[in-house]
């Protein structure tokens, strides 16, 4: 039987895609350091984006960070789950994820900043792509523990719920406004149907121990 385009899987191969996407990350951090008028222009602003043509930065704002703890974490993150899922997944498989996750958040995020009419939002970060990975790890390896502030462990599955519920909860009541929960929402979001449509993965099924992968 012919495997549909949307599913044929890329040639295995591992290349330290996560690696490379960190020593990306440090960089720009760098660049944006030592010059920071160039945050400006890498960060997404829907304003600059919708009416000045920055399109780039639907991108490039999954690159910037605000401080070093900031990136700090979304590193560690990327690090600690984004390895393991590149091995499952193969390095080429893997960056397609991660992007697509990652700009599909920052995309879904301008369009509710622009419509909501939050035109002086700056989103910046890859928090959105590393939720992207966080839920692809909890579902290819569900039964994996994650030690909360390296004491408490707490199956990957429940973690990504929990986080989904806190990120929603955050969204809807506007706790932490300085944190993009809807663009951490929507890096779920895009991961959970890039697992499901080009790897025929339903993670909630997953989640809740009808299939394991």
């Amino acid at each position: 039987m012919k495997t549909s385009i949307i599913r044929r899987p890329f040639v295995y191969r591992y290349y330290n895609a996560a690696f490379i996407l960190i020593g990306i990350n440090v960089l720009i951090f760098l660049i944006n350091y030592i010059s920071p008028a160039t945050r400006g222009y890498m960060a997404m602003n829907p304003v600059l984006v919708v009416q000045h043509g920055f399109l780039w930065q639907v991108i490039t704002y999954m690159f910037v960070h605000a401080d070093i703890t900031h990136i700090l974490f979304n590193m560690l993150g990327l690090f600690f789950f984004g390895i393991r899922i590149e091995r499952r997944m193969g390095s080429t498989e893997f960056l397609l994820f991660y992007l697509i996750a990652g700009i599909g958040a920052g995309a879904f995020s301008l369009l509710v900043y622009w419509y909501s009419g939050m035109y002086r939002v700056w989103l910046l970060g890859a928090s959105g792509a590393v939720y992207a990975v966080l839920l692809a790890f909890a579902t290819y390896f569900p039964d994996a523990n994650i030690y909360v502030m390296g004491i408490f462990p707490i199956r990957a599955p429940i973690l990504v719920l929990g986080f989904a519920a806190i990120a929603l909860f955050s969204q809807v009541f506007s706790v932490s406004s300085g944190i993009a929960h809807l663009t951490h929402l929507a890096g779920f979001g895009f991961a959970y149907l890039y697992l499901l449509v080009r790897q025929g993965i339903n993670p909630i099924q997953v989640f809740f121990g009808r299939h394991r992968y």
